[in-house]
């Protein structure tokens, strides 16, 4: 599990209060719960009307993968793509098959079977490239419907604003109360904001980390397959799989470092 979320969130509100408590300001002004529940409800309500059910439902379960980051690195399936290509190079691509239990996801699971089943390069590429593809899709619905209600959240705060304030100027007549009342009217302005940039867009910024980390995963093992299918190397292929990932320079690194540490 990846806690840069959870850290994220926790140093966010973490300040928010330290600033609230060295202001000496009241927790209670801010929790408000008419003019949170207009935000946080008819932000929810518009990006549900933004979009179709489907957007939304994939959005709504897209949040524990959000929560918990990653499944796996990238440069995490070099070592099974490599391995796979001893094997293969070894003993032919039907032993491939036995390989399935302890693939490390169901795209790497699906094109052993693929392979180990016969298809051709053609085939296969087209096969992999069409579960990229849907999953790059899912993923940009996801994102996109959490930024939609950040874009939404602080207009709707200004929105629950206007409507305290115009509760305001009918009390006019009452000038103690006044003050108060305008302090609560741009509570909603605030939790617009406060919801926009500490909870809808960072999910939405999240998301689109994920999915490219996840869609990278998924172009090496699609590359490392082809590569595999074609009788590549065991070698050439960790190196070439290295070349297309971000563990590349650190790889590099460390194979240089003897080098240059020997008289």
């Amino acid at each position: 599990m990846d806690p840069a979320f959870i850290i994220g969130v926790i140093l966010a509100f973490g300040a928010l209060v330290a600033m609230i408590t060295m202001e000496g300001a009241s927790f209670q002004a801010l929790l408000i719960p008419a003019p949170m529940i207009l935000v946080l409800g008819s932000t929810i309500g518009v990006g549900i009307a933004s979009h179709t059910m489907r957007d939304t439902i994939i959005a709504v379960t897209s949040l524990g993968r959000m929560v918990r980051g990653p499944k796996a690195t990238p440069e995490s399936v070099i070592p099974f793509l490599v391995g796979y290509a001893e094997k293969a190079r070894g003993e032919g691509l039907l032993s491939l098959e036995q390989e399935l239990d302890g693939a490390p996801d169901a795209f790497t699971r699906q094109a052993l079977q693929a392979l180990a089943d016969g298809t051709d390069a053609e085939d296969l590429r087209m096969t992999m490239d069409d579960e990229i593809t849907a999953t790059s899709s899912r993923n940009r619905v996801a994102a996109k419907f959490f930024a939609s209600l950040g874009g939404y959240a602080p207009t709707i705060g200004i929105v629950g604003t206007v409507v305290s304030l115009t509760h305001v100027l009918e009390k006019l007549d009452e000038p103690d109360h006044l003050g108060p009342m305008i302090a609560a009217a741009f509570v909603a302005t605030l939790w617009g904001l406060l919801s926009a940039n500490f909870i809808w867009n960072p999910i939405a910024g999240r998301l689109n980390r994920i999915g490219a980390v996840e869609l990278e995963r998924m172009t090496l093992v699609s590359e490392g397959m082809l590569a595999i299918q074609a009788g590549s190397a065991p070698h050439l292929l960790q190196e070439r799989l290295e070349a297309l990932s971000t563990v590349a320079p650190k790889a590099k690194k460390k194979k240089e470092q003897p080098a240059e540490d020997s008289p």
